[in-house]
């Protein structure tokens, strides 16, 4: 290999490794894997005794999951303020139940009777403020009279009035379905509090990781060390999430999300902490010793890359909106516990396996360390350093694209460029309960009112005016004639005043469902145009609110931030990575390809759920916005997770190039190296994404699919193609940093030390 000279090896101040294990002793990891090892029974014991009191505390006193969608400084909620102070008689939930009869409601006196028992009892359960009369008014009738439904008006908000308020609503369908009438429950209180399964998805996850784990190592307990980490430490992570509900209101999606990045990232750290000591023990270090150098290699790497997704999930805090901020805190504790128990548990339970982690094949063995390869310590990235043999097919790649940069970076490029064209068109929304399956109440209710009433029925929009001082009643009349007059209107209800007869709710029904763009641009237009023209000069002023109004406020106060949430992360992400690999190219190129990556994501996402290609290959019924918070989660757990890899191969490529490789024979080797780890990594971090696309909640589905694209993409295109190719490229540069900077700058090196 091309050698360099020692002056140019050592100008980011680069440390030799340290034979004796010195600069190990002082690390703290290094300290803490020694301790876990040695003092392994008490550390296991002191895991389990600590995720058992979670799991008890959380089942005991753990706060319930709460969708509370309060959107501060918006319109919507605005409306919903003023409705709470002057006119509570209507701030609460409400909910619509739903009769229906294919041979017409009303004309079998029994069945007449039986649904008024059932209105009767929805009267008398706890917070229910007034229910309107289904056969009694012409208006809650469809034209063909088989479909009538009665409004509920609760007094308390969703979030106060729990999964308890629909249990009891459900049971009150009783009477009228003993007489053949289909009873469904629709509207805010049953679409907020809908139950959703997530299938086989946890299982699908963990068969995959088996299989994968079991092929790489061959050795039962090398595969079953990574998935008993990242099990327990996500049963934990999810536990002290449901004892941090007490503090705030955890969303219902949250556990969902939280299960689904925990079970990845725990896998995946074990997984690079196994494969480095398993190198470790090839090598011929002692057991205890290569415990103590893998936590303080391999474990201060997945320290960091699991600190940066942790950073970046904290990051939706940005959005401004506490649901979005409770779903980052949520995900961050799982991330965070993953980290600590990688860290801490799984050095402790290697000093029980022993060399059982190794082949049976391989145990008692020591292997001589290859002349031009890293010494007793192995590698610093957590992978697992075979011979040059089975790295053959990987080296060949790598050879092959380092040699043929432009080649390989266009046609990369290229591919990511043109899987990202259909983010141009992502309209960010909120799926209604359209979506839903087709077996549950809610979305039974749904198609009864609209196909009795139209599909706006189901996203009715609430005009809150507020009269103020000395205003003029008769403004309520234009407002609702003006309203009315607008062609995506279907019908506007007459005004209902407050006691105090200052402030007026007149409910306006689309002619559009609640997801469609149709009824974004009627909330829109009634705001900017009809409204204002129509309470010009009467010292009024109506707002217009309402859950459908409020996730069309929720999804455009999340696009105003979301650049700069984005810009935010990934300023912090190459500051990280510059500090880390003493270069300033390096983090660069890294930005610009996780970007491009995620883009690529984005485009998968919207081709699918909005566009609706290959939907019911997903399950997915009907094509769908894409839901507001979705593209900042998945941009902050995406610009994480991508460090972890990032951080692996580059460690990798950048010994190699201390060592005084050429730039184009680091790129080789440390590609050729990593290659098989991060390939079985992001192997069952896709298995463990894909299963969650089995959940019947679209946002899920979506998560699922948005994360296992883009791993797929950052595994394959990013970190085979594109990374060294652009590093051949731009050669020795990519390790250039200005000595000022060099001297200023923390240390904070994960490699060889």
């Amino acid at each position: 290999m091309t050698q360099r000279g020692d002056k140019n090896r050592r100008s980011v101040g680069d440390r030799e490794p340290d034979a004796d294990g010195a600069s190990h002793s002082r690390n703290w990891l290094y300290r803490l894997g020694r301790f876990a090892a040695t003092r392994r029974g008490w550390v296991v014991a002191g895991w389990i005794l600590f995720a058992l009191a979670m799991v008890l505390a959380n089942q005991s006193i753990g706060g319930a999951t709460v969708d509370d969608f309060e959107v501060p400084g918006v319109e919507s909620q605005a409306a919903m303020d003023l409705l709470e102070t002057s006119f509570p008689e209507r701030s609460g939930a409400t909910a619509m139940v739903v009769f229906h009869d294919p041979d017409g409601l009303g004309t079998d006196p029994a069945e007449t009777t039986a649904i008024s028992t059932t209105i009767d009892e929805v009267r008398s359960l706890d917070h229910v403020r007034s229910v309107t009369d289904p056969l009694g008014n012409p208006m809650s009738m469809s034209p063909d009279g088989s479909t009538a439904f009665a409004a509920v008006q609760y007094d308390s908000a969703v979030a106060d009035l729990g999964q308890e308020a629909f249990d009891a609503l459900k049971e009150t369908a009783a009477p009228a379905e003993a007489e053949g009438v289909q009873v469904d429950f629709g509207g805010e209180l049953p679409t907020v509090l809908a139950e959703r399964h997530t299938g086989p998805a946890e299982m699908i996850g963990v068969i995959a990781a088996l299989v994968i784990l079991f092929i790489m190592f061959r050795s039962a307990y090398a595969m079953a060390l990574p998935l008993g980490v990242a099990i327990l430490g996500l049963l934990t992570g999810l536990s002290i999430v449901g004892l941090l509900g007490l503090l705030i209101d955890i969303p219902t999606v949250a556990p969902r999300l939280g299960t689904m990045i925990g079970l990845g990232v725990g896998i995946d750290y074990a997984l690079f902490i196994l494969s480095r000591h398993r190198d470790n023990l090839e090598a011929g270090m002692e057991h205890t010793e290569s415990i103590a150098r893998t936590n303080a290699t391999a474990g201060q790497a997945v320290v960091v890359a699991g600190g940066t997704v942790v950073v970046a999930i904290l990051g939706l805090q940005m959005a401004g909106i506490p649901f979005v901020a409770a779903l980052g805190y949520s995900a961050s504790l799982v991330v965070a516990v993953a980290v600590v128990i990688a860290v801490t548990l799984l050095p402790a339970l290697l000093g029980f396996a022993g060399d059982r982690v190794l082949r049976r094949s391989h145990r008692g063995a020591q292997k001589v360390p290859r002349s031009d390869g890293p010494q007793a310590g192995g590698t610093h990235d957590g992978t697992v350093a075979e011979p040059e043999a089975v790295h053959s097919g990987w080296v060949r790649w790598a050879h092959w694209v380092a040699h043929h940069p432009w080649r390989s970076m266009i046609g990369a490029t290229a591919v990511l460029v043109i899987l990202a064209i259909p983010v141009i068109d992502m309209r960010l929304g909120q799926a209604d309960a359209g979506t839903y399956p087709a077996a549950t109440t809610q979305r039974q209710a749904y198609d009864l009112l609209a196909d009795g009433f139209g599909p706006g029925f189901n996203g009715p929009l609430l005009i809150t005016v507020d009269l103020g001082d000395g205003g003029d009643p008769a403004v309520l009349d234009r407002i609702a004639t003006d309203v009315g007059a607008d062609p995506d209107v279907r019908v506007v209800s007459p005004p209902e005043l407050n006691p105090a007869g200052d402030i007026a709710l007149l409910t306006a029904i689309p002619t559009s469902k609640p997801q469609a763009e149709a009824t974004s641009e009627l909330v829109h237009r009634l705001r900017d145009d009809v409204l204002p023209a129509t309470t010009v000069d009467s010292g009024s002023t109506a707002l217009v609110g309402g859950p459908t109004a409020g996730f069309i406020d929720q999804s455009e106060k999340i696009s105003s931030r979301l650049m700069w949430f984005i810009g935010t992360v990934v300023l912090l992400s190459f500051l990280l990575l510059m500090i880390v690999f003493r270069s300033i190219l390096v983090p660069l190129k890294a930005a610009l390809l996780n970007l491009l990556a995620i883009g690529a994501a984005y485009g998968v996402v919207v081709a699918v759920f909005q566009w609706g290609w290959g939907r019911s290959l997903i399950g997915l019924e009907e094509a769908v916005p894409i839901a507001s918070f979705v593209p900042m989660m998945m941009f902050a757990i995406l610009f994480g997770l991508s460090m972890d890899y990032e951080v692996f191969i580059l460690s990798r490529i950048r010994e190699e190039y201390h060592k005084g490789h050429s730039n184009i024979d680091s790129v080789v080797e440390g590609l050729g190296a990593t290659a098989k780890v991060i390939t079985a990594a992001a192997l069952i971090m896709i298995s463990v994404f894909v299963g969650f696309v089995t959940s019947e909640d679209p946002v899920v589905k979506m998560m699922g699919v948005g994360l296992a694209a883009a791993v797929a993409l950052d595994a394959t295109i990013v970190r085979m193609i594109l990374v060294p190719s652009t590093m051949s490229l731009v050669g020795d540069a990519n390790w250039w940093l200005p000595r000022w900077l060099d001297r200023i700058l923390p240390h904070l090196d994960v490699g060889e030390h």
